[in-house]
């Protein structure tokens, strides 16, 4: 039987994706590769959400050349959209598929080896559309954990509306798209009925969802549904904007025994001026009063912030808002991202560019408090009952199982290896370091 390897870069939709197409190249006959098997297909799914991620896919596409030389070379992802001349000019690629494809990389494989193409050697094949014009949603439907994945994924939106001037993304992604409410709660059923517990809804713009649908819905009206349907044991909201993380969704997840209680939301700087520089459509107010009335509602929610370091302009007292912002908030945990330019956005024109070590500087600084927030916001949990779904194998570093609770807490407890993607009660008895606690079975 073929073999294939697959290398994935980027966000938790490319994930999905990947595992999408994993799968069904499964269910047509390929094997995953082992590890350090030859495959006879690679495919590299590639980010371009920065400098750095880009470099990161053209290194991981020559890093599969290398490692795989009878292969063929299948590269896609955001950087396949949106840089394909670059990729052109690697030798070894066979294949480069843009997002409005994607989804079809098992069939233009499949159907390419039953037509004796050319030996791969021999030819390059760009398969990419404008992605502006794709307005429906593709599904791909993931039917339960792959591999040792017990949160499995559940892309339900792709694209983006908001066209921030630092952004890449909504040129790679295209605009917001949505999957049918009918579509989402049946594939939560199929992944419930697989034996998995929790699903994570995942998208570009999850905040935007159902908004290209007719009768238009929206993610709190989603919510609902899946609340009252009572499929699955629990849902975890991936990232959404924090100008649509709004009083409806907060209430569903403050009322609903389904919905972790686990936020995460970008607030890319604590500056008015910066934000509007970015094209963000919210103040530092505004997100104030968001994180607050999450944690009056919520008080065990864990609150997760994405910050951009650097942006163009951002001096010294700005920095110093958002520092002050975050020190303030009931904050868990931070993703600090220094700010990098790239093509064809309105901020990699923009004048003030911050000193590239003042930038690494502010970072340092940023990433400190994220973890003294994190550590203190474990350390609330010392003596606390929690639910966990235990996620793998028992760690051989470690020898303990690992849990995660609603609240997005990594929990270490020992136990019996078949208590793999079980659900279980356990006591936290103290902190592990500043990345996790450990805990007790009850």
């Amino acid at each position: 039987m073929p073999i294939f390897n697959f290398t994935t870069l980027g966000c938790k939709v490319n994930q999905y994706e990947s595992e999408a197409i994993a799968q069904s190249l499964a269910e047509n006959g390929w094997n995953a590769a082992r590890s350090k098997e030859n495959a006879d297909l690679c495919i590299i799914n590639t980010c371009a959400v920065t400098q750095k991620a880009s470099m990161q896919s053209r290194q991981a596409v020559r890093k599969a050349i290398r490692s795989n030389p009878n292969a063929c070379i299948v590269v896609t992802g955001c950087y396949a959209q949106v840089e394909p001349d670059e990729i052109k000019k690697i030798n070894g690629v066979h294949y480069i598929i843009g997002h409005a494809d994607k989804h079809k990389i098992p069939e233009i494989i499949i159907d390419g080896k039953e037509q004796d193409s050319p030996t791969p050697e021999f030819y390059q094949l760009t398969i990419r559309h404008d992605i502006k014009h794709e307005h429906k949603f593709q599904p791909t439907l993931v039917m339960g954990a792959s591999g040792n994945r017990t949160r499995p994924l559940l892309k339900i939106q792709d694209g983006c509306d908001n066209f921030c001037t630092y952004c890449i993304v909504p040129y790679a992604r295209g605009r917001s798209r949505s999957m049918r409410p009918e579509m989402v709660l049946e594939n939560i059923k199929q992944i419930s009925r697989s034996g998995c517990h929790e699903v994570v809804l995942s998208g570009i713009h999850l905040g935007r969802y159902g908004i290209d649908l007719l009768p238009e819905t929206s993610l709190a009206g989603l919510l609902k549904s899946i609340h009252e349907a009572r499929i699955i044991k629990r849902v975890r909201l991936s990232s959404i904007e924090p100008d649509e993380l709004n009083d409806d969704i907060i209430k569903i997840v403050a009322e609903s025994d389904i919905f972790c209680h686990h936020f995460h939301t970008p607030l890319q700087s604590g500056d008015d001026l910066i934000l509007k520089r970015m094209h963000r459509h919210y103040s530092l107010s505004f997100f104030r009063d968001m994180v607050i009335k999450i944690h009056e509602m919520i008080p065990d929610a864990a609150i997760g912030v994405d910050v951009l370091i650097g942006f163009p302009g951002e001096t010294e007292k700005a920095f110093e808002n958002t520092y002050s912002l975050i020190e303030q908030l009931p904050v868990t945990y931070l993703h600090v991202f220094p700010f990098s330019g790239r093509k064809g956005t309105p901020a990699n024109s923009y004048p003030d560019k911050v000193p590239p070590q003042v930038i690494k500087d502010r970072c340092l600084k940023m990433r400190k408090i994220g973890t003294n927030k994190k550590v203190k916001f474990y350390k609330k949990l010392v003596g606390e009952k929690v639910e966990l779904l235990i996620e793998g194998a028992r760690s051989r570093a470690t020898g303990y199982l690992k849990g995660t609770t609603s609240n997005y807490v990594p929990v270490l407890v020992s136990g019996k290896d078949n208590l793999k993607n079980c659900i279980v009660q356990a006591r936290i008895n103290e902190l592990c370091g500043s990345s996790a606690v450990l805990g007790r079975i009850s």
